[in-house]
């Protein structure tokens, strides 16, 4: 069955199975080429090629990248290397070209086609020295594709492979490629000895004086016979297509072809010379023609197709001819054949050209009958040079220097032919060929063609570059003109001329020179008395003084036009026909990185050398990785380099997803230069349609390492006594400052400090991260040097630290007993040592869906892959952690420790002998992992002979965080030497656990833990803290300072976290302490905002009701003050400097005395909420206290009525754990509720478990105890009772959006903050906005703990000051769906050290997904509470809504339905381990069920349990039953 349809397909099947590497050269990375999509789906179903040794690797490059750069290093690998690609990109790749025909590449190349294709772009690189062969079907093009890639092989030429698709699309489908013959014909033994070698060339433009050439001997023969790689897959595996015959048409399927002067005969292959005439010389023309009638006889001998380098067809006795060289012989094939008597291009012959070069001219003698007399010459060639034709050339060099009778040659240009004018062309060729005098160089058919088709590819901005244009915007508004904007309407200029640097240049020098002449007019306009007053005179004046400074200029042009157009004199008009030049624009140029791969052609360089004031954006898009790290051909040149190199032009480089701030301060800054500047601006992307979460992460690694530094330079800065360069790179910025201060800024930059550079050629951190390897090995080896003993070598893979901390034990053990013990890493290992150890043990834990840890990857990949480890001589022992339930579904249950059991398996392949067998560790036996361990560590001490040793000391137990807290000194531990020691950006463990009481947590940046690991650096390290906020309401002036704080302190960003505060992230250490002092500024605190203590107590927003809430929030912060630590460490440790020796306390200088608390603090953290009926936007129920305010007969605060024991913290699968909500204790009057809170949190003091901080929260406590002990128990210590309850009413627990009105007419409006994740974008300048704000704003901001934000106490006066100012940075906007309104997600990845999954990068992704269905079913209104969190600690209380997603692993989640609308139920699981694909295809239907059989006024979570879709869980501890 016919199954090619398309010549696309026929030649991407046949350069995948013939290649290592196909660079696919596409329009954009967003729009496939009529090859990629084929390539793509080869790829993913990993298909076999017949050459490659592996997966052939699809390098999809933007046809303006300069593509062909991406075959040096692969060709130059020993890799078989092809392209696809348009016609388009070949001229400007005439530079590559003449090298890469030196080697073994095949360029496939459809012709581009304006309305008709244009060989002038084949005629224009014929000299390259590419062997070019030209196809003209369907079938000729998979056949001569093959033929192509075999002359490659064996020829060592490159060889261009061209066609025009839009012609031979219109051809029948053809059969898959017949397998066997693609084998006979490739010769693989060829392919095998080249890839098996490494060229020594390095160059790009210079002649390094490779020739490809062939050996003449016995080797010269070329090879018919390739072997087989193995079975292929189904995708690729299909039948042969049978014999064919005839000249195909395009016009239906009939055959029309006669017979070819090639059909009947065969061509000889060349024959061996003798081994005694070996010798080296270049491959010729002839050894060309030899090769490829080899391969075409071949082909033939199967398929019965046959091929030459000349293709005749018609009578043997022809007079007239026609040599063709464009589009479909088959049209012009037809007409001659049913041509008449009287039709003078009856009998005539037709000559195509299948070998074009080399140019074969006795192969043309040979096939062109010698009774020609005339010969018409009929060339697609648009774009001539020349006033001959280059095949009429050819044909005249060709057939009159040969001597033999000549025939009259005539050229026409062929135009644009409609298949029904065809015949009426070739009456109009024969005319003139057949007259006395025929004229030369006759246009055939429209020049144009078609407008309807083949339109040209449109240039268009990738959606995702728009940030950077939309900075733009915002900074210069209507003032930025950008002169080669790709929406411009430049009459009779392409899209690809208008978008380029010369043509955007030409036309911002012809702007600035029309607005000069502009300029000379209104000051001669301001010397006459030619208008009908004085007034425009003395405007004009004014603004022909400022006309050139932007601000001033602006600022009166309004104001000059308006003057002007009062007059109504001829004059005045005149000037108001330009009046746009009264403004002073914003010019700019803006680019890609395509701009970077050739200075002197693109025009850059005659920007920044003109001196002229243009901006010029350039926006650089590779991704940083390894291949492009070490690819030194693919590298770009720097732009931003190569411009300060000038001298004369500003300079910046800056990336929108690490620093917006940096990219606002840069426009601004080059806009303000006067002369050139050049904005270099990163966005890194594979192609144009990746997800905003994966620019992010590629940004902040290119930024991090160094690849991508930060920086502005300002040429003239010194002039005001400052800096010209200013680096904006946090991690490199002391280090490269030292080299840029010296006079040679940039040589000594790059000679010294080659890793900021981008053209690094070798991996610096690879290199780097091998001598650390060395190093450590080394050492512990020299340690081990003087002991005796059998050694041991422990390796570990530890994420949480249980396996690393199991391994040292084992080590500290094996020491004990008298063995040589070294405990490392895996990935701190050198694996080169491994075949030479004695014994090794190996403990690692199970990281995602079976996954080995991340410091065990690289060393298990290196396991896993090698081909020469010999471990014949190596006694192995492998212990595995895991949990049997974290992936209860039967086929998932294969993840269950599957590092330890794979390494156990491979290090037996490999031929080391186990000493036991694999131990398994499982948190679900009685002891977790340690009843496996238990059984698994004596067999290991029996093997080794060190079971029966005597006398071994006692170890010492685990350290504890009861331990820490005992030893801290009340919270000082060594947190002062952390911070002081500049070595590392970490602190010690013990002091991470005591910063937390302080409010601050260390984290690093998990988006960059790899990348810094493969450099040899330890982890970007930095702090995230917590601000203390009571009830969450801050002034405008406090959120001005935290702004600030974020801004110069953090990472720019600020987190309205789920506990109604402020939260920053990215504050390395040498921050920390200012962040502190600032904070503490801004009359705020850190001080238990996290610990084992009282944390920040919240309170109801309550816009509605002012009075009211200034009631509950004066409780919400009595409260909170009441239950403050009272150590001093705080003040001492973060508020007082280093000078002050009044204060500052170390060690156990003075000894604080903590009431409350005790030295040891709570088992576990406090939380209190307070929730104000019939809003529950604080989740009363999720919390140790939750506080419901009772309101008086007066609408003042009365009291509360009391719950007690609400958690939501759990571990997967870990049934003894379980989120539950608070129990109700009764009802305490607002006088006395602080003391009540004291109360409960004493009985949790006294009687929490301090042994399992897995069960030491309240909620156990409740539970164990029983909710009446536990009461008795609070009011035994209080001295009073409870009183009973008071009624109230819950209706939701989001919040109300918009304009409200409270009882005393002030206005406050509540603001969507998504995820409560205040930062700048280029599409949302939030931040932005709500500073300028603040800067007006009189009332107060309340954070709410639905992670959102109210703009409170708006006067009626200031109403329209603030809807303006909300509405100019969007943030009036709440027009969003029911479902987003009603979200919430905990920050989890990058910075969370606990998170499992993605959260707040993702939640928004998911809903947009969700959005459509929603819609969809008349739900886009309708509120449905959905939470997601990144581990199942439970931040953003996923365990009460109504539809929550808990990380499980990496893009993994546990699914949870049935919640309560109010957050007065808990959820239950029900699904497992889900992916976006099975929750998107669970919840569309799901939800469309909700819409069209839910009651009335039924929330989704009441829906779910009514439907039986979900059981209910009436308490904590029923919360697994009937659970998925």
């Amino acid at each position: 069955m016919a199954s090619v349809l398309t010549v696309g397909e026929a030649v991407a099947r046949i350069a995948y199975l013939s290649s290592d590497v196909v660079v696919s050269v596409q329009p954009s990375l967003a729009v496939d080429s009529e090859f990629s999509k084929f390539l793509r789906a080869y790829s993913s179903s990993r298909s076999p090629s017949v050459v490659g040794k592996a997966i052939p690797e699809i390098l999809p490059v933007r046809h303006n990248a300069d593509p062909l750069l991406s075959v040096f290093q692969p060709i130059r690998s020993g890799k078989i290397v092809s392209v696809t690609t348009s016609s388009s990109i070949l001229v400007k790749s005439v530079p590559h070209l003449y090298k890469l025909s030196q080697y073994p590449v095949v360029i496939h190349v459809a012709l581009h086609s304006a309305g008709y294709p244009d060989y002038s772009d084949i005629t224009s690189i014929r000299q390259s020295g590419f062997t070019f062969l030209q196809s003209e079907t369907l079938q000729e093009s998979q056949d001569l594709a093959l033929a192509a890639h075999a002359l490659a092989i064996r020829s060592g030429k490159g060889v261009i492979h061209f066609f025009d698709s839009s012609n031979t699309n219109r051809y029948n489908p053809i059969f898959y490629e017949n397998r066997d013959l693609v084998r006979q014909v490739l010769d693989v033994d060829s392919a095998r000895l080249y890839q098996a070698t490494k060229t020594g060339e390095t160059s790009l433009y210079a002649d390094d004086g490779r020739v490809a050439s062939r050996t003449v001997a016995g080797t010269g023969t070329p090879s018919r016979n390739g072997e087989s790689t193995g079975r292929v897959s189904p995708a690729l595996d299909k039948p042969q297509s049978g014999p064919a015959s005839g000249r195909e048409s395009s016009v239906g399927s009939d055959s029309i072809r006669r017979k070819s002067s090639t059909d009947s005969g065969s061509v000889q292959s060349s024959a061996a010379t003798s081994i005694e005439s070996m010798s080296s010389r270049p491959i010729s023309s002839d050894d060309i023609y030899s090769m490829i009638s080899d391969i075409w006889l071949t082909i033939k001998e199967v398929t019965g197709r046959g091929y030459d380098a000349f293709e005749y067809s018609g009578p043997t006795d022809a007079k007239t001819a026609i040599f063709l060289f464009g589009s479909d012989t088959g049209f012009f094939s037809k007409e001659i054949d049913g041509a008449t008597s009287s039709d003078q291009f009856a009998k005539a012959g037709i000559v195509t050209a299948r070998l074009y070069r080399p140019w074969l001219r006795t192969k043309l003698r040979e096939v062109l009958p010698s009774t020609v007399q005339r010969l018409a010459v009929l060339e697609q060639v648009r774009k001539r040079t020349t006033r001959w034709g280059p095949l009429l050339l050819d044909l005249l060099m060709t057939l009159k220097s040969d001597g033999a009778t000549t025939p009259v040659i005539v050229g026409y240009q062929l135009g644009y032919l409609e298949p029904s004018t065809i015949q009426q062309a070739l009456r109009g060729i024969f005319q003139n060929l057949m007259s006395e005098k025929p004229i030369q160089n006759l246009e055939i058919g429209s020049h144009e063609g078609p407008r309807d088709q083949g339109k040209e590819f449109q240039l268009k901005q990738p959606q995702v570059e728009n940030a950077y244009m939309k900075i733009l915007d915002q900074v210069f508004g209507q003032r930025l003109h950008v002169a080669n904007r790709l929406d411009a309407n430049d009459a009779g200029i392409s899209a690809t001329i208008a978008a380029n640097p010369e043509f955007g240049f030409g036309s911002l020098l012809a702007r600035s020179e029309h607005r000069t002449r502009f300029i000379n007019a209104v000051q001669e306009a301001a010397k006459t008395h030619s208008f009908t007053t004085d007034i425009p005179q003395k405007w004009l004046s004014k603004w022909a003084l400022d006309a050139e400074d932007a601000g001033k200029a602006n600022s009166i042009a309004e104001d000059v036009i308006a003057r002007l157009a009062t007059d109504g004199s001829p004059s005045a008009s005149r000037l108001l026909s330009s009046k746009s030049l009264f403004y002073k624009e914003s010019q700019w140029l803006v680019g890609s990185d395509a701009w970077a791969y050739d200075l002197g052609n693109s025009g850059v360089h005659h920007v920044i050398a003109s001196g002229k004031n243009v901006n010029m954006l350039i926006i650089d898009s590779q991704p940083y990785s390894e291949r492009a790290a070490t690819d030194a051909a693919r590298r770009k040149k720097d732009i931003g380099l190569y411009a300060m190199n000038y001298g004369n032009a500003y300079v910046a480089s800056v990336a929108v997803y690490s620093s917006y701030t940096q990219v606002l301060q840069a426009m601004i800054e080059a806009e303000q230069f006067e002369g050139p500047s050049v904005v270099v601006a990163y966005l890194p992307y594979n192609t144009e349609n990746d997800s905003t979460v994966t620019v992010l992460q590629e940004t902040k690694k290119a930024v991090d390492i160094g690849y991508w530094p930060l920086y502005r330079w300002n040429p003239r800065a010194e002039e005001k006594g400052e800096e010209n360069f200013q680096l904006d790179s946090e991690r490199i910025k002391t280090e490269l400052k030292e080299f840029l201060r010296r006079d040679n800024h940039l040589s000594q930059l790059m000679k010294r400090h080659p890793e900021y550079s981008a053209s690094l050629s070798a991996s610096y951190g690879s290199e780097v991260r091998q001598l650390q390897k060395r190093k450590a090995k080394d050492a512990y080896s020299k340690l081990l040097e003087g002991l005796y003993g059998a050694p041991m070598t422990v390796l570990f893979a530890s994420d949480n630290g249980n396996a690393e901390t199991l391994a040292k034990r084992l080590g500290n053990r094996g020491k004990a007993r008298g063995l040589k013990t070294m405990v490392m890493a895996m990935d701190d290992y050198p694996l080169e040592d491994l075949s030479s150890e004695e014994n090794v043990v190996l403990i690692t834990s199970t990281a995602g869906q079976g996954e080995f840890p991340q410091n065990g990857r690289n060393f298990w990949e290196a396991v896993r892959n090698s081909t020469d480890l010999d471990l014949a001589n190596v006694n192995f022992a492998v212990f595995a952690l895991g949990d049997s339930h974290y992936w209860p579904r039967k086929e998932d249950r294969v993840y269950y420790n599957k590092p330890g059991k794979d390494l156990h398996v491979r290090l037996a392949d490999l031929g080391a002998q186990p000493m036991a067998d694999c131990g398994l560790g499982d948190d679900q036996d009685p002891d977790g992992y340690q009843t496996g361990y238990g059984e698994w560590e004596p067999k290991l001490w029996q093997k080794l002979g060190v079971d029966s040793v005597e006398g071994l000391p006692e170890e010492p137990p685990p350290i504890t965080n009861e331990d820490i807290k005992a030893a801290s000194n009340y919270l000082r531990g060594t947190i002062v030497e952390g911070l002081n020691d500049s070595s590392t950006g970490a602190i010690s463990a013990a002091d991470q656990q005591l910063t937390k009481f302080h409010g601050t947590y260390m984290q690093d940046d998990r988006d960059l833990r790899d990348e810094r690991k493969a450099q040899g650096l330890e982890p970007a390290y930095s702090f995230m803290i917590r601000c203390r906020l009571p009830g969450g309401v801050a002034t405008p002036k406090q959120w001005i300072q935290m702004d600030a704080i974020s801004t110069k302190l953090g990472n720019e960003t600020m987190k309205l976290t789920t506990r109604q505060t402020f939260q920053f992230h990215g504050v390395v250490k040498g921050k920390l302490k200012p962040a502190m002092q600032a904070i503490n500024a801004a009359l705020m605190t850190t001080i238990a905002a996290c610990g084992d203590v009282n944390r920040n107590v919240m309170c109801s927003s309550l816009p509605q009701h002012s009075q009211y809430h200034a009631d509950v929030h004066a409780c919400s912060k009595k409260i909170s003050d009441h239950l403050l630590p009272s150590t001093t460490a705080y003040h001492e440790i973060w508020l007082k400097d280093e000078n002050d020796q009044k204060t500052q306390v170390a060690g156990d200088a003075i000894v604080d005395n903590e009431p409350l608390y005790g030295p040891t603090y709570l088992p576990r953290k406090f939380k209190i909420t307070i929730a104000i009926p019939p809003h529950n936007d604080t989740d009363v129920y999720a919390h140790d206290i939750g506080l419901i305010a009772i309101k008086g007969s007066n609408g003042r605060l009365e009291g509360f009525n009391l719950l007690a024991g609400g958690g939501m913290g759990v571990t997967h699968n870990n049934k003894k754990t379980y989120p539950r909500t608070g129990s109700m204790l009764g009802y305490v009057p607002k006088e006395k509720v602080h003391i009540a809170c004291e109360k409960v949190m004493f009985v949790q003091r006294d009687n929490g478990d301090r042994t399992n901080r897995k069960h030491a929260r309240l909620k156990y406590t409740v539970d164990d105890m029983g909710l009446d002990v536990f009461k008795g128990k609070v009011e035994d210590i209080w001295g009073e009772k409870f009183e009973e309850p008071r009624p109230f009413k819950f209706d939701s627990n989001i919040d109300t959006f918009g304009w409200q009105k409270d009882e005393r007419g002030m206005n406050h409006f509540t603001l969507f903050i998504e995820n409560g994740r205040i930062e700048d974008t280029a599409d949302f300048p939030m931040k932005t906005g709500l500073r300028e704000i603040a800067q007006v704003h009189k009332g107060e901001f309340r954070l709410t703990g639905n992670q959102h934000l109210i703009l409170s106490g708006v006067s009626d006066e200031d109403l329209p000051t603030m809807k303006e100012m909300l509405a100019k940075y969007k943030l009036d906007n709440t027009d969003f769906s029911g479902l987003r309104l009603s979200s919430s997600a905990c920050v989890a990845f990058p910075t969370c050290g606990l998170a499992m999954a993605e959260s707040e990068r993702y939640l928004p992704e998911l809903i947009t997904k969700l959005e459509g269905v929603i819609e969809e079913n008349g739900l886009r209104q309708d509120s449905i509470v959905m939470r997601m969190t990144g581990c199942p600690n439970g931040c953003a209380r996923p365990w009460l809504a109504e539809v929550a997603f808990v990380g499980k692993s990496y893009a993994t989640y546990d699914m949870l339905l049935g919640g309560g609308y109010h957050g007065q139920r808990l959820n239950k699981i029900y699904k497992r381990s889900i992916k976006e694909e099975e929750i998107l295809a669970i919840m569309k239907p799901m939800i469309k069920r909700y819409a069209t059989e839910r009651n009335e006024g039924e929330r989704f979570g009441d829906f779910c349990i009514r439907s039986n879709i979900i059981a209910p869980t009436t308490e904590g501890k029923a919360f697994y039953e009937n659970a998925s």
